[in-house]
């Protein structure tokens, strides 16, 4: 039994190992890669290209792969070997830096938005060295960018640290502005809390529309569900107790820094948090989380669910991203500070989060915009699609000081100025936390409650970076031209509280009040997919990520297109795997029982006239009627279906999808789940909720 500190980090080619292993000279060329962004030479690359093989060859890794995140939303993988034949007709291990460096798998086959057509077949992927390269199996992984045979990004990785780089250009023009010299680089820092459900895979496996949906179409509440609240921080299960032990020895194998594991609020549903990395690694991290989550269920004889809705009726699962923005000298720029100089350096970099938030809802509403998310956004479990921040009092009553030019007098009477000396007695949690809120400060991050537990953390960080950079370029324009810095960065925290504290919420965000009170501030109230995705297209958008050089225009609409297409597809899957399992599970399953019911029934009746049938017929008469109405009902979904292509956009289809198949599915589902209650378990075609949830 290794211990932790001898598993962490051994299945990866770290800065330890690269320094114990590297020349010299090359491990300082590749460190100033690692930590300045400088291009690295060919030369370099040979050799570290040789020192990676042989230590994973040490591992045991017979092959090695160019890992990337295309659209899909997953990771992919093509593997080669490290053997090149040699004249003696044996096999050498090889492997060189143009290998290390530069990939060429198929593109055609990846969603690409109408980037390249199915005949263009190149696309490259390019070594991240940022990321370090790590073994799963036998094979070394090489975490890379992908991109098309043209130059566009075809992933999800490269636009994340294009935005980092952009985030850390315009911070540093900040820092300097206040002395900051030291500094050379500025990281975006993220922890992704990874929400999830663990299933019994024998159950699973008699559930089609879990299979090919990830969801359940069908079922009845259950006589328990989350009332109770008693399954939320509860004594783990020994079954899932035994997952978690073994998922937990795996990420730590691979670096990831899987920290703290508990109960979720819904029966089934449990919840790992990592601590908060860079956020490039952290990106990786999740998706490699995500992977080992459903690999090591299934050792267990147990099925991890990542949709953000596999059950009606209970929480959902979400994934909350704690993102913040630090030095590469180890300061983090959300940190209050604990001296004046630093407070008014926090309260810049907090202003240009607040004005971040709310000129740029739209791009946070969709970066996690989807057909699963649709489904948990707005319920008990998760924030409503309305953006807005939550400070808690205390910094809201400090920002609304500095506004009006008043005291500030919770704890002593201090006049706001540019130091703002009160701020040094400011700890990190004044208020309690807010867990209906999207987008809460938590002391010294900010927790983006909004992503959905599928999602990839590289869309909705990519928009965070982008967006605050923005708003730091703005800032920096503003006071590099300033001839007096000290009363301009006063009057420009000012303006920004004034102009943008509608965004700034610190109430209940699941009350209609709420919902009436954000449409008078004029917030916005993206409800579905089809309602968000059109305006990553908008002209402001557009003009934010080429001038960030995150996005070229003809970039943006694929990628919407690629969004909008998948909210199609899934709404199609998902009406379509409801019509089969009604057609050849379920309506031969209350035809069967209503037979039962009447041989019952007639078989009474014939032993004497006086004996009571009306429990059966009565039975049979709904049942009979219940049947009746779910032919039609899946009739209506079928037509909903073949009408949805004759409409000519990919934004008129997906509006379609929500207006009338999404409701056609409901109609459905309501008089599917109805019948279930009255069918006998005998006959019931498949495990229900009191099964699936309570079957570990």
């Amino acid at each position: 039994m290794h211990s932790v500190n001898e598993l962490f980090g051994s299945m990866v080619f770290n800065e330890s190992v690269m320094q114990s292993r590297l020349p010299k000279d090359t491990y300082k060329s590749l460190k100033k890669t690692l930590h300045t962004g400088v291009p690295l030479d060919l030369s370099i690359a040979n050799v570290i290209a040789t020192v990676m093989k042989e230590w994973a060859i040490e591992k045991g890794a017979t092959h090695y792969t160019h890992w990337f995140q295309p659209m899909t939303g997953i990771t992919a993988e093509k593997h080669d070997s490290f053997i090149t034949p040699a004249d003696d007709g044996a096999v050498i291990m090889e492997f060189s830096g143009k290998e290390l460096i530069k990939g060429e798998p198929d593109a055609s086959s990846f969603p690409s938005g109408g980037l390249r057509a199915t005949f263009e077949a190149r696309g490259y992927t390019a070594w991240d060295p940022t990321s370090y390269a790590f073994i799963k199996g036998k094979t070394l992984c090489i975490p890379t960018a992908f991109c098309s045979y043209g130059g566009e990004a075809l992933d999800k990785k490269t636009p994340l640290l294009r935005s980092m780089e952009a985030l850390s250009k315009q911070a540093l023009r900040i820092l300097r502005l206040f002395g900051r010299d030291d500094v050379k680089r500025v990281y975006t820092t993220v922890g992704a809390e990874q929400e999830y459900f663990l299933i019994d895979e024998k159950l699973y496996k008699r559930r089609k529309d879990l299979i090919y949906t990830g969801r359940t179409l069908f079922g009845a509440k259950p006589p328990k569900g989350q009332e109770l609240e008693d399954h939320y921080f509860g004594t783990i299960k020994p079954r899932v107790k035994a997952f978690m032990a073994e998922l937990d020895e795996e990420l730590w194998k691979l670096g990831i820094l899987a920290k703290t594991e508990h109960n979720e609020a819904a029966p089934a549903q449990h919840e790992l948090a990592p601590i908060y990395t860079t956020t490039n690694i952290a990106t990786d991290h999740n998706q490699l989380t995500m992977e080992l989550m459903k690999k090591i269920a299934s050792r267990h004889g147990l099925v991890c669910l990542l949709h953000e809705k596999p059950f009606a009726g209970v929480n959902g699962s979400g994934k909350h991203n704690n993102w913040s923005m630090c030095t590469d000298t180890g300061y983090n720029l959300l940190e209050p500070g604990k001296s004046p100089y630093e407070n008014a350096q926090f309260l810049l970099f907090l202003c240009a989060v607040i004005k971040a938030v709310d000129e740029y809802q739209d791009l946070l509403r969709l970066s996690v915009a989807s057909a699963g998310n649709d489904y948990r956004l707005g319920g008990n479990e998760a924030p409503p699609a309305i953006v807005s921040m939550f400070l808690g009092d205390e910094l809201t009553e400090i920002l609304e000081a500095i506004e009006s030019k008043s005291s500030y007098s919770k704890r002593e009477k201090v006049e706001m100025q540019i130091g703002v000396d009160v701020l040094p007695h400011f700890p990190k949690d004044t208020t309690d936390r807010n867990r209906t809120s999207p987008f809460a400060f938590t002391g010294n991050k900010f927790e983006f409650r909004m992503p959905g537990s599928t999602f990839s953390i590289a869309g909705p960080n990519m928009v965070l970076n982008t967006i605050v950079a923005e708003e730091l370029s703005q800032f920096a324009d503003l006071l590099e031209q300033a001839s007096d810095f000290t009363a301009a960065l006063n009057k420009l925290i000012r303006r920004t509280i004034r102009e943008h504290k509608r965004i700034i919420f610190n109430g209940n965000n699941y009350t209609d009040e709420w919902v009436e009170e954000a449409e008078r501030r004029g917030l916005l109230n993206l409800r579905t997919t089809p309602e968000a995705l059109p305006l990553f297209a908008a002209e402001k958008n557009v003009r934010l990520f080429a001038k960030h050089c995150i996005f070229t225009e003809t970039e943006i609409r694929s990628r919407m297109e690629i969004l909008l297409d998948n909210y199609i597809k899934t709404i199609q899957i998902e009406s379509l795997t409801m019509v089969e399992l009604v057609k050849k599970e379920i309506l031969p399953a209350i035809i069967a029982y209503t037979r039962e019911l009447s041989a019952a029934a007639l078989d009474k009746r014939s032993l004497s006239a006086e004996i009571d049938i009306s429990v059966e017929l009565d039975t049979v008469r709904r049942l009979s009627s219940l049947a009746a109405c779910i032919k039609t009902d899946a009739e209506k979904l079928e037509s909903a279906l073949v009408e949805v292509r004759t409409h000519p956009t990919a934004v008129e289809q997906a509006s379609f999808c929500r207006a009338t198949v999404f409701v056609a599915m409901q109609e459905l589902r309501t008089v599917v789940d109805e019948a279930e209650t009255l069918v006998s378990a005998k006959h019931w075609p498949f495990p229900t909720y009191g099964e699936l949830l309570y079957g570990i």
